[in-house]
């Protein structure tokens, strides 16, 4: 298991929007890529209502499933990720069936029954992304697919929120995009449309 800090911010675009930064961004689809999440939780929201969100992502260019835990902190959240096999991956997609693991002895401190936690909803996510290492900074434009929905996202991780923020401002700005800054994840978006 390895443990990260994810700071980023994010701004929901409509189709026409996503369009026109794709093409300000001059990016392809050498640049994409696509990841399949399972989100997890019990009937009785035990996760969330700890402030945890839980999932299950599969990236298919790295053709690996990685479980991973998030919790917040003062300035973005704490990651924990554990990879897993597929069969194991698949066991809890498919059948509920909870993987061992430091995850599950992590979640078996907080007391929470791994034994209840099931998948509650799914996402697909098309993501084209640019990497600099030289600004420290990764920008993503996602199209993500759930229930009968379909939204676009633009995130921006940095190693603060305020850079971040900024970021995103000086993408949008000449565009004429206007700035809102979204605070819905994609785990609570796509619940919100699978679990009514």
């Amino acid at each position: 298991m390895y443990n990260s800090i994810e700071i980023e911010a994010k701004v929901l675009l409509n189709k026409e929007q996503y369009d026109k930064l794709y093409k300000f961004l001059k990016m392809d689809d050498t640049m994409s890529f696509t990841q399949a999440n399972y989100y997890i939780d019990s009937e009785d929201w035990d996760l969330k209502n700890n402030d945890i969100a839980l999932r299950i992502r599969y990236v298919q260019t790295q053709k690996r499933y990685v479980l991973t835990l998030k919790t917040p902190m003062s300035e973005g959240l704490l990651e924990k990720n554990q990879e897993l096999k597929t069969s194991d991956a698949k066991k809890m997609i498919d059948e509920n069936i909870f993987p061992e693991g430091e995850v599950k002895d992590f979640l078996e401190l907080l007391e929470v029954d791994t034994s209840k936690l099931k998948i509650v909803a799914h996402m697909d996510t098309l993501r084209t992304e640019i990497r600099s290492e030289e600004k420290d900074e990764v920008i993503s434009l996602d199209q993500n697919t759930y229930g009968d929905r379909i939204d676009y996202e633009l995130e921006v991780d940095k190693s603060g929120m305020a850079l971040a923020q900024a970021r995103i401002t000086e993408l949008l700005t000449p565009l004429g995009i206007p700035v809102t800054f979204n605070t819905k994840s994609k785990q609570s978006r796509a619940i919100a449309a699978c679990c009514k």
